[in-house]
């Protein structure tokens, strides 16, 4: 880390006491709330399945019908749901931080579409899996924020036009995705639109293993780039005068959000509006102050909240976890919307 960069982090006022013990309380509660949610996930379902047998299973003991159950079909879509969950809450914060506008998450912006579309060419064309799909989603996101980076003047047009920008980019790809799907046999185009409504019903154990692993690099990055948005937040003029490179770090600063969201698409599909849910949440829950982690957390509530509403809400019928996080994050979006405009904050 160069001095004048450490300067620049003691320059820029910390929270007061007080908003950092809500930011403790509300990580702590959110903490709780995902490990309620990850045992409801786990034990309760048309199947249920006792805390005594779960623990016998973890222990290594093999119960009919249970250890499978536990091992192969629920325990992995719990461990991916948190993960991914955490990991596009962590991205749309970063994104929301930087950018400075509540809409500003991948889902809208086009960065999401950006991965999803390179992810189902890689599939479709390549028929490529794990590391290797995962990567071409990054680059693809990679692809579509810095064309809106270079567009927007790397970054300093906020407001409406970004995100018309993203708006546009993400019906281009989508444009681009359904000539793919409409060029393919039925069976495979099934498989590739079963992947984009976004689900845990395929996860496993390889797959959590390499989510965990990107985001075990990916997470630090973020932490030590969430210093680096506080001193962005003061003003390019100040950051600048405070000795920090402002292009340098916001475009590594978009890099990471980018591999985070490219990360958990390449696995679960896009979750939709999970990215764009998260931010605003956890920033209201914490008296509206950002906050990385309490991010992370919100959007592992909502992936897990949302897989198991999804799977024992609607009696028979089982809804992947990305329409419902779809259909909760579109009334929000309209919210958000109407609220920019009346403050006019839209453009």
């Amino acid at each position: 880390m160069s001095a004048p960069a450490t300067r620049a982090e003691r320059a820029v006022p910390a929270p007061g006491h007080a908003s950092r013990r809500r930011t403790r309380t509300v990580a702590a509660a959110l903490a709780g709330a995902v490990v309620v949610l990850f045992f409801c996930k786990v034990l309760l379902g048309t199947f249920v399945v006792s805390l005594p047998d779960f623990l016998a299973v973890l222990g290594g003991r093999t119960i009919q019908g249970v250890s499978f159950i536990v091992m192969d079909d629920r325990l992995p879509a719990a461990v991916v749901g948190i993960l991914a969950g955490a990991a596009f809450g962590a991205s749309g914060s970063t994104f929301q931080t930087l950018l400075r506008n509540p809409l500003a998450s991948p889902d809208v912006i086009g960065v999401g579409y950006g991965s999803a579309a390179a992810a189902v060419v890689g599939i479709l064309v390549f028929s490529l899996q794990g590391p290797a799909l995962g990567a071409l989603a990054f680059f693809g996101g990679l692809a579509v924020a810095l064309a809106l980076y270079a567009l927007a003047d790397s970054g300093r047009h906020t407001g409406g036009r970004l995100i018309l920008m993203g708006i546009g980019f993400a019906a281009m790809l989508q444009a681009v995705i359904n000539y793919l799907l409409t060029r393919t046999d039925v069976r495979t185009a099934g498989e590739a639109l079963h992947w984009l409504v976004g689900s845990l019903n395929t996860s496993t154990w390889e797959r959590a293993g390499i989510l965990a692993a990107a985001l075990a690099v990916l997470f630090p990055l973020a932490a030590f780039a969430s210093a680096r948005l506080r001193i962005l937040a003061l003003g390019d003029d100040s950051a600048a005068a405070l000795g920090l490179n402002v292009r340098a770090t916001r475009l590594g600063i978009v890099v990471v959000g980018v591999a985070l969201c490219a990360a958990a698409i390449s696995v679960t599909g896009p979750l939709a509006f999970v990215a764009f849910l998260s931010g605003p949440i956890a920033r209201m829950l914490c008296g509206g102050r950002p906050s990385l982690l309490c991010s992370a957390l919100t959007g592992a509530v909502l992936v897990l909240g949302a897989e198991f509403a999804g799977s024992n809400a609607f009696g028979a019928t089982s809804l992947p976890v990305g329409v419902v996080t779809g259909a909760l994050g579109a009334p929000f979006l309209l919210w958000l919307l109407v609220r920019s405009n009346s403050r006019g904050t839209g453009g």
